[in-house]
């Protein structure tokens, strides 16, 4: 065996019995769900998810002032944890008056629901949408017509054929 080869031997082999072990160490770091504490805590993120791994705090969500991620911040610090990572989304409020006319515009616009009935009310990009329908097609329909308008984070129907 010349030099370069047992030079590259004992550097792979240096190299797995050093990473083995640190694999093994970083799968067995243990994850401690903290939304719990959180949510009852009454921060207004949508999707909030709170998890501490390794000593840290990571913060998930979705909420509509950088005051209100910032709050979620000094939560964990209040908590006793000094490291915090908040990927908090700072999103724009939903115009709800603007979803509601482009929902009525999206629904009047398709002839395969001539001869439905909607009544549409948006309350934070939640959909209220109502009325009647001829078929139970036409409800799926303009479900899925609404679904697809930005803003909109659900849709509560109560369509009656």
């Amino acid at each position: 065996m010349n030099s370069r080869t047992h030079f590259a031997a004992t550097l792979i082999a240096t190299l797995v019995l050093t990473l083995i072990p640190a694999a093994s160490r970083a799968a067995d770091v243990e994850t401690i769900d903290l939304t719990p504490k959180f949510q009852s805590a009454g921060l207004k993120v949508d999707g909030l998810r709170a998890v501490e791994v390794g000593g840290i705090v990571v913060l998930r969500g979705r909420a509509e002032s950088a005051a209100t991620a910032a709050e979620a911040g000094a939560l964990a610090q209040s908590l006793g944890y000094q490291r915090v990572a908040n990927l908090i989304q700072v999103v724009e409020p939903p115009d709800d008056a603007a979803i509601a006319r482009l929902a009525e515009r999206h629904l009047g616009l398709l002839r395969e629901l001539d001869g439905c009935q909607f009544r549409i009310d948006s309350d934070h990009g939640v959909v209220h949408l109502a009325g009647k329908v001829q078929y139970e097609l036409q409800k799926d329909v303009a479900i899925d017509v609404v679904r697809q308008i930005d803003g909109v984070r659900e849709v509560v129907a109560d369509l009656k054929p």
